[in-house]
């Protein structure tokens, strides 16, 4: 049974919801497009066909790109420069039109999720080309129902299935997880565990309502140790193309080869792989049309791949596994008994009724009276209920305020350092973007029962606080912000009301932020909140016998050319006021 779709338009809490949680978050202008559109409408402004493709990354000491020319180059700076790359695509980059803008945002926050899905790391891969191009493959199917809808791609399997056969032959995850040491002779596990327990059917570690307990130590939930080595053998006989001459043919992008020759894979295991009974007992042996004589082919190879992952994603919890993790990652972490049987088993059950693609399961979510709890009396809404990860702290404040990127073809260096400086606040808030922690990726995506929650610590709270403070009142001057300009340009008709700045401006920013008073209770901040907002603004300490003056004063200091600078500083005070907060943290 399919999501319930939300009935009637979309406010500007739920439309700045559905920007914050789906993308990197937007302008107001883009957030109030979706205003009065009802949730299919603004969906489908989430979702278009005909994005561009991201310019390729440039080294500015040669003022080219090198993905398609070659490595010659400081190739540890380059791989400094894809992942500054790579936050600038999530910041609006100034080739998209603005009205494609709400929709690259949504594909590259699909394509962070595929990373944050199917891991990798810098500095293991250490490899700027296949960096590149293995994000170009998560980019690809990202809209995955539009691309199984091109004509010229009417050949092609293009589904969440085909990406996971595509990643274990991909150059960046062959050298991440040891696949390129895994070989017939020297059988290396790792790929084929991560396979089972991160990528497909995961360990069932953290649900309570699993109908198998594992027979002994080695097993799992879902799967079994003698699973892992024979998925192992499946994946034998590969390593990576650091040429990046292969080229699949349904993608257009490098992968990996076979060791030895495509018509004599002489590494890949010759065994018949048999599973245990948690797969039926399936059993795959070489299929004897796509040998070379008694040789194993790089076809016969990539046949057993495509078996083993078929098999995989036949069991039931493999579709469960992926909405799980789609769920945390876009609606809320805390996935109890009742979710499990009832929203997870639908977007699951969409899943599979969509040939496997991601997009239509989205589209799905997105539109849902779920996605905002929009029901009468619902008490649990999932307005303000996950931890701003530092990426999209950044990124949000960044698109919401309108601060310029340097553009990158015609000054790389500005760019460059402009990403650069916000990758080390990021860092500075504990995410090191594409270095994780573990295999296993961001423990905010997957480390149980924390999760978000992994965000915050005293020290990167304080972190949070400053990468805001420096963005009003930094030493860089690429960062800084006129406050009183934006006001004026996006809050016109209420500049000189201080009281209906802050009510205006609190929905943009706060997940919730509706009924709004300085004096009665029953908005979603309480008045004492709202009494501290102004009081920073405006500069003065007792709210009862000051509050009258200061909004009068606030007129005239707003109107008047001549208090232009002070102005400026009472609205730095108060947008400092209102995104060093706690509510600020939350989307």
């Amino acid at each position: 049974m399919p999501l319930q779709q939300l009935v009637g338009t979309l406010d500007i809490k739920k439309a700045a919801h559905l920007v914050r949680r789906a993308t990197f978050g937007a302008s107001k202008a883009n957030i109030d497009s979706l205003v009065g559109l009802s949730a299919e409408q603004a969906v489908t402004q989430l979702f278009d066909a005909n994005l561009p493709e991201p310019v390729l990354p440039i080294d500015p000491e040669i003022g080219t790109e090198w993905i398609t020319t070659g490595p010659d180059g400081d190739e540890r700076e380059r791989q400094g420069y894809f992942k500054r790359w790579l936050l600038g695509q999530m910041l609006n980059p100034t080739p998209v039109p603005n009205n494609q803008r709400l929709s690259y945002s949504t594909r590259e926050k699909i394509t962070f999720f595929l990373h944050t899905y199917f891991t990798t790391k810098v500095d293991t891969v250490n490899n700027s080309r296949a960096l590149y191009y293995q994000n170009a493959l998560f980019r690809l199917f990202a809209f995955d129902r539009f691309l199984a809808e091109d004509p010229a791609k009417a050949e092609f399997t293009i589904d969440f299935k085909e990406l996971t056969k595509k990643v274990c032959v991909d150059n960046a995850m062959l050298t991440f997880l040891d696949g390129r040491d895994n070989s017939k002779g020297n059988v290396n596990e790792n790929f084929g565990r991560e396979m089972f327990e991160l990528y497909t059917i995961g360990r069932g570690l953290e649900l309570a309502n699993v109908n198998r307990v594992p027979a002994n130590d080695e097993d799992y939930f879902f799967y079994t140790e003698e699973d892992v080595r024979q998925a192992a053998k499946v994946l034998s006989g590969w390593i990576n193309d650091n040429d990046f001459a292969t080229i699949d043919e349904s993608t257009g992008l490098p992968r990996g080869m076979v060791r030895g020759t495509p018509l004599n894979a002489n590494q890949h295991s010759e065994d018949t792989k048999t599973f245990t009974d948690y797969f039926d007992n399936t059993a795959i042996a070489p299929d004897p049309l796509l040998l070379n004589g008694a040789n194993q082919t790089e076809e016969s190879a990539l046949d057993e791949i495509d078996r083993m992952i078929e098999m995989i994603f036949a069991q039931e919890e493999t579709a469960q596994h992926l909405c799980r993790k789609l769920y945390r990652f876009y609606v809320y972490y805390n996935v109890d008994i009742d979710l499990e049987n009832t929203i997870i088993t639908e977007m699951a059950q969409t899943f599979r009724d969509s040939n496997y693609q991601l997009q239509p399961v989205l589209e799905e979510l997105f539109k849902s009276q779920h996605f905002y709890d929009a029901a009468g009396g619902v008490q649990d809404d999932k307005f303000g209920g996950i931890i701003k990860s530092p990426i999209d702290l950044i990124t949000g404040t960044i698109n919401f305020l309108e601060i310029p990127v340097p553009d990158m073809e015609t000054d790389a260096e500005a760019f460059y350092e402009f990403t650069g400086n916000l990758l080390n606040s990021a860092n500075d808030m504990g995410m090191d973007l594409y270095e994780p922690f573990e295999v296993a990726g961001y423990g905010a995506y997957h480390q149980y029962p924390r999760y978000n929650r992994n965000w915050i610590s005293t020290h990167w709270l304080t972190q949070r606080y400053k990468f805001v403070r420096e963005l009003f009142m930094g030493m860089d001057d690429a960062l800084l912000i006129d406050p009183r300009v934006f006001i004026e340009q996006n809050f016109t008709a209420v500049g000189n009301d201080a009281r209906q700045v802050i009510i205006q401006l609190a929905p943009y920013l706060f997940p919730r932020a509706e009924n709004l008073s300085y004096d009665s209770d029953g908005g979603e901040l309480t008045p004492l909140r709202m009494k501290y907002f102004i009081q920073a603004f405006l500069g003065f300490t007792d709210y009862d016998s000051e509050i009258d003056m200061a909004v009068a004063g606030w007129v005239d200091l707003f109107e008047q050319s001549s208090n232009y600078l002070e102005a400026s500083t009472r609205l730095t005070s108060l947008f400092n006021a209102m995104m060093q907060s706690p509510e600020y943290q939350l989307f």
